[in-house]
Parts: structure tokens; sequence; C-alpha cells
């Protein structure tokens, strides 16, 4: 594993940062496949939201600096499900989207109002036991019929609801 600890930056570093250029991020959608391949269900967070709403989310989080983009969808799939969730990272780096999140709404349907960023996002098989992080409540398994349903739709904040969306068409699980 790279050694990323130089690469943190201080809250105000990071504000400053978030101010004047985008920030990448990874996301991945979790997924349990069968054995010929096909996504049988998908992983959401559960968490509560700022205003204390039941919100929904995929795994996020920043590359830093000096990381490769690998290391830092493991880091944050281990952070987030768990350290024996055994994510299988694609082989492939190539995302099925990129997301272009930004602070003024309507530009993309990703809106973050902290920042500009940028996200490579990934479905991302995992085959271990998932205990969400500590800030989240749990993490619930969905069918794709379910996870496309509105009612989940609506509860991811940001345009996650639109990432899942497309995780879903781009494996051919889309209702």
């Amino acid at each position: 594993m790279t050694e990323t600890s130089p690469g943190w930056l201080n809250p105000d570093e990071l504000e400053l940062a978030r101010a004047r250029m985008p920030i990448l991020y990874v996301e991945a959608v979790p997924v349990r496949v069968d054995d010929s391949g096909e996504v049988t269900h998908i992983g959401l967070l559960l968490g509560i939201g700022p205003d204390g709403t039941v919100t929904r989310s995929l795994v996020s989080g920043r590359v830093l600096h000096h990381e490769r983009v690998r290391d830092a969808l493991l880091r944050h799939l281990e952070k987030d499900l768990g350290p024996v969730a055994l994510p299988r990272i694609p082989a492939s780096l190539q995302p099925f989207t990129v997301a272009e999140y930004f602070p003024t709404l309507g530009v993309t349907p990703f809106h973050d109002p902290r920042q500009h960023a940028v996200s490579l996002a990934y479905i991302v098989p995992v085959t271990g036991d998932c205990r969400p992080r500590q800030d989240a409540l749990d993490l619930v398994w969905f069918s794709p019929e379910e996870a496309s349903s509105p009612l989940v739709i609506d509860e991811m904040p940001g345009g996650h609801g639109v990432l899942l969306k497309q995780a879903l068409a781009h494996v051919g699980r889309l209702s």
C-alpha cells in the first residue's frame, strides 16, 4: 500500500483547495454477483442526513496526493464496508462513468455544495462479510428492481440516485 499520510490536507487547506480546483474522487457501487457474473444485489449505505432524513449512499471518497486510483478505491471500500468485505477490484481501471459534481445546482445531475469534484465510478463485486463504517447505520442489500425504485432513488442525495441508475444500466439490470 502506498503511504498516503503526507497527502492529507488539514481542514483549512482542504477548504482552500476545494474553493480553487476540482477534487478527484472514487465512487463504488458494491454488488453481489451469482456464479455466472450477473448482478443479484446492490449494497447501499444507510445513514442520517444533516437535516435528520434517512439517506442512502454509495462508497465514496477522495483520492489522496500520490495515491493510485486502485489504492484509493480499495481504501474506501475497506473503510466503508469493513476489512473483510473482500472486494474484487476491477482488472481494468476504466470507470463505468465519470460524475462531475458542482457546487451550483443544475449544471449536472450531481451536486456537492462544498466543491467542484470529479468522480470515477466503479461497480465492485464483494464476496465477504460487510460491516458498515461507524457513521453509517447499516448496509442494506437490494435486488436491482428494489434499488431502482423511486423510493430508494429519492433517498439518495446529490445525484447518487442517478449514478446508481447508470450502474444498473451498465450491467443490464435497469428495469
